[in-house]
């Protein structure tokens, strides 16, 4: 088996979310913008892949199609262990973090989806297998900066089944009102996306203590200072996650050997795919580090991470963004039910892409 052909394809998804124009990255989103990969065998099975992501799809693409893609056409996809270790020692001088891992990412995460079809069984098979048939979902909200409707917000997803609530506020008003329309004994967590200075992070932890965070994320700028984070972590009683910027394993270990984070936080799209994922989950539970997934996402990265998550022991919900989208990437099976949702069974990531999701959608 040979790899014939590898495809990027970026779709973007209108949404609504409940408030006023919202967004991340300096700018207002209207719709929601997924990179996926498509690779292709010479003996029929398709993979697919995905990679990170939003406002920066366009470098993300570009590196897959120009300097990535071309590396794998030919190569043997059922060696991916040693497939991926060669690839990020000849891509390294193009950078070990960003575009170049979020590409390889999403290749990685497209040969797995090869794998579990070669093999007739699902991801979480090949990872090891799990007892669980579905997964609790936390809702993750936008940033909307106003506690009457973050708010209603809450109160939305707490109706619809959610029993945990993550917020992306850095105001001390907006988690107030969540908390006041959550009640006590609901799980809220904050992510302020490397906003502060550790001193800052620890005025705003003690601001908040009235209201019981379960965890504050990703608090420091930048989020590379984990003597920072873990200065903090040492100044407060709130669990402290961070994670989603990081990539590979070398850099997590960094993280936990400055005892930075109670959770860490790897993003299957951005951190090196599914096979740098179980590195990290390793290497969490040396140190005795929680794992708290990011996975923002509604494609095959959002797949990657159920199947990760199916097979592990020691992750307890997925990360599921809070929005209505006017279409569905999959045909069924990955909506969440009373703040659940099921673990893919099909072959494979266990959903490929439908067709006319891909014809509506597409960007050209």
């Amino acid at each position: 088996m040979k790899i014939s052909n590898i495809e990027t394809i970026v779709v973007r998804v209108p949404f609504k979310h409940g408030g006023p124009p919202s967004g991340f990255g300096g700018t207002v989103w209207s719709t929601l913008p997924y990179l996926l990969v498509k690779v292709d065998t010479d003996d029929g099975i398709t993979g697919w892949g995905e990679a990170f992501g939003y406002n920066c799809i366009p470098a993300t693409k570009a590196m897959i199609d120009s300097v990535i893609a071309p590396l794998f056409i030919g190569r043997d996809p059922t060696q991916i262990e040693p497939l991926m270790a060669e690839m990020f020692q000849t891509l390294h001088i193009f950078g070990r973090y960003g575009v170049t891992v979020f590409g390889l990412s999403g290749i990685d995460i497209a040969l797995w989806d090869i794998a579990g079809k070669r093999a007739g069984m699902p991801v979480y098979q090949l990872l090891g297998g799990s007892n669980r048939s579905d997964i609790k979902a936390y809702a993750s909200l936008l940033k909307y900066q106003d506690p009457e409707v973050t708010a209603k917000v809450t109160r939305d997803a707490l109706d619809e089944g959610y029993e945990y609530i993550k917020l992306h506020e850095c105001t001390v008003a907006p988690v107030r009102g969540a908390r006041e329309e959550a009640g006590d004994g609901v799980p809220i967590m904050v992510d302020v996306n490397c906003l502060w200075t550790p001193e800052e992070t620890i005025a705003f932890a003690n601001d908040v203590a009235p209201y019981d965070l379960h965890w504050l994320e990703e608090p420091v700028w930048p989020p590379e200072n984990f003597h920072g984070l873990a200065e903090v972590r040492m100044a407060t009683d709130t669990w402290i996650a961070a994670g989603e910027n990081a990539c590979t394993a070398w850099q997590f270990r960094e993280m936990f050997e400055a005892e930075a984070v109670t959770l860490a936080q790897p993003s299957v799209t951005k951190v090196g795919g599914i096979t740098e994922f179980r590195k990290v989950q390793t290497l969490a539970e040396v140190y005795n580090v929680g794992v708290a997934p990011h996975s923002p996402y509604f494609g095959p990265g959002f797949l990657a991470s159920m199947h990760l998550i199916a097979a592990s022991r020691n992750i307890a919900s997925v990360e599921r963004l809070y929005v209505e989208l006017e279409a569905s990437m999959f045909s069924a099976g990955t909506d969440p039910v009373a703040g659940r949702i099921p673990v893919p069974q099909g072959p494979g990531l266990g959903f490929d892409p439908d067709p006319d999701y891909l014809k509506t959608y597409r960007e050209t």
